[in-house]
């Protein structure tokens, strides 16, 4: 076509179109298709060996391919998918059951890793897994009887017996250290507990509770299993959650619950023993709301690649790329410091409560940050549970307050770093 034929051509476009045309053209230039979405921006999967990565391989695909196309629904209903746990038991069978029963027994930078990938997915899976793994089987390991760990734990590990984990009360949560109200007392070789928990994950279908309460003869914190059907066991689900909605919580209400001596864990002797599990447990949320994050993150990144306006792809907007690498740098950010975190645990053989403080605060701040920038780059589909992102928006309210809320959580690095208590 020669000039004159395409100046008559172009003599009724207005300046502001060739602007929008031209514009098109040099995106469609500089375009070479969107990356592969990675939320491992600094490769610390590189610090683990093969086999590890192979486990942790195994449990992203599980939780891709069973878990991710189910769980809205289950969400939405607030019901738990029961369906999945014999396939989800012989995962854990495959990883974690040829170790000690403890939720960190991968070693900590795997096992923290590994709860990251359940909860990118899914955090109520994850929740499930932590209440049965770390804090049901996690107690009995660490402070149950020989007898005890012989008949619960290797049932347990398979999933056949659930456990549940009762520790706050209705009126009773960040002062649970200054003293329960659920009290035990002694007639011969039974005890007989009184008292009320509220938000014990798994308790309404669970098999055993462990339950802990203050003895009226030493003031002290002890632990008891109470096996389902117990007389005086009253368990009552939940209602009305907006958060982690697949989880099962309960009010639990014990009225003249009699159990025998030999459900006690003879090994928990005061809160002290309890402040040790939940410092493990708190360094594992860090992990979740990392995976929570990441989630949010790549359901983000993926829908600004394919969700088109003003002719483009949104991931071509200067706003929307701040939202998603301020996103990405809140994801890295927060596995840096749980991977610190794991390999002193590693260093030490054990985790400190001012060092899994500071990272379940942290991690807690930026994952709702996070999941906010998310929900936003969604616009209005945001809030709706086909793009996953509401259900990762929602779930993290649940975590940023669970296991130690992050005012609790914060006095105890600030009382670690300046010698001086503030929690009153």
């Amino acid at each position: 076509m020669h000039l004159p034929d395409v100046m008559r051509n172009l003599s009724g476009v207005t300046p502001h179109e060739v602007g929008l045309a031209l514009k098109r053209l040099a995106l469609k230039r500089r375009s070479k298709g969107a990356p592969p979405i990675n939320s491992d921006f600094y490769d610390l999967r590189d610090l683990l060996g093969p086999d590890d990565v192979a486990v942790l391989t195994k449990i992203r695909t599980y939780m891709e391919e069973r878990v991710r196309p189910v769980i809205g629904d289950y969400w939405e209903r607030g019901e738990f998918p029961h369906e999945l746990v014999p396939g989800f038991a012989h995962l854990v069978q495959e990883t974690w059951a040829t170790r000690p029963y403890a939720i960190d027994s991968l070693g900590p930078l795997l096992s923290g890793m590994a709860c990251m990938e359940m909860a990118r997915v899914d955090a109520s899976i994850y929740t499930f897994f932590g209440v049965q793994w770390g804090l049901a089987m996690g107690s009995i390991s660490m402070f149950g009887s020989e007898a005890q760990k012989a008949h619960w734990l290797p049932q347990m590990s398979r999933f056949e017996a659930i456990g549940a984990w009762s520790l706050t009360e209705p009126d009773v949560g960040s002062a649970t250290a200054a003293g329960l109200t659920t009290t035990a007392r002694r007639e011969g070789d039974t005890w007989v507990i009184n008292g009320a928990k509220k938000w014990s994950g798994n308790a309404p279908f669970a098999d055993i509770h462990v339950v802990w309460a203050r003895d009226l003869a030493d003031q002290q914190v002890k632990g008891f299993l109470i096996e389902r059907g117990t007389p005086g066991l009253h368990v009552e689900k939940l209602p009305g959650k907006i958060a982690l909605r697949v989880v099962q919580n309960a009010d639990i209400h014990l009225e003249n619950c009699r159990v025998p001596e030999r459900n006690r864990l003879p090994n928990a002797h005061s809160f002290r023993d309890v402040a040790r599990q939940l410092a493990v447990a708190r360094g594992g949320v860090a992990w979740a709301m990392t995976g929570v994050a990441m989630g949010a993150y790549e359901h983000a990144l993926a829908y600004a690649n394919q969700r088109q306006q003003f002719g483009q792809p949104i991931a071509g907007f200067q706003m929307i790329q701040n939202n998603l690498v301020q996103m990405l740098a809140n994801v890295t950010a927060m596995q840096v410091l749980c991977t610190r975190m794991a390999q002193l645990q590693t260093r030490d053989g054990r985790i400190s409560q001012e060092r899994a403080s500071l990272a379940k605060m942290f991690c807690g701040e930026k994952m709702r940050e996070t999941v906010a920038l998310a929900r936003g780059v969604l616009g209005g589909n945001g809030i709706l549970l086909e793009h996953h992102v509401a259900r990762f928006f929602a779930d993290a309210e649940a975590l940023y307050s669970y296991e130690g809320t992050h005012e609790m959580n914060t006095l105890i690095v600030g009382r670690a770093i300046t010698g001086i208590g503030a929690f009153l």
